[in-house]
């Protein structure tokens, strides 16, 4: 099964720590990554830039509204994610337990959700519908 991790950082902590530190935490996270590959559990994984780049969409009024910034304010920011392959979510939990990331800020494991029969629905429909 599938599972999505969300990796968040804490800013306060991850600039209290000497480059040279950062460096080393960076190089521990990219070699477990490795493993995880290695091992068949990693299927996907991506870095987020920083709040600064970010723009939140929100429907309203009968439009779309754009602001700058995350939707959340926090101290923690959300970092990148991981999509692994695991057994059930307590193995999901253990192997995002042992990544050197959660040092630096909370992970939030969630199941993927399969969209296809709902894709396939909807792509019936559609398809009536023309």
């Amino acid at each position: 099964m599938k599972y999505i991790c969300f990796g968040y950082l804490d800013e306060e902590k991850w600039g209290k720590i000497p480059p040279a530190e950062q460096t080393a935490m960076i190089d521990r996270c990219l070699a477990y990554d490795d493993t995880l590959k290695k091992n068949g559990h990693w299927v996907s994984g991506e870095g987020l830039q920083g709040p600064e780049s970010t723009v939140s969409l929100q429907y309203q009024k009968g439009k779309v509204s754009v602001t700058d910034g995350p939707y959340a304010e926090t101290k923690e920011l959300l970092g990148g994610l991981l999509i692994i392959e695991a057994r059930d979510l307590n193995h999901a939990v253990q192997l995002i337990s042992n990544h050197p990331g959660v040092q630096m800020g909370r992970w939030e494991i969630r199941p993927a959700q399969d969209l296809t029969p709902m894709i396939q629905e909807s792509e019936r429909r559609r398809a009536l519908a023309r």
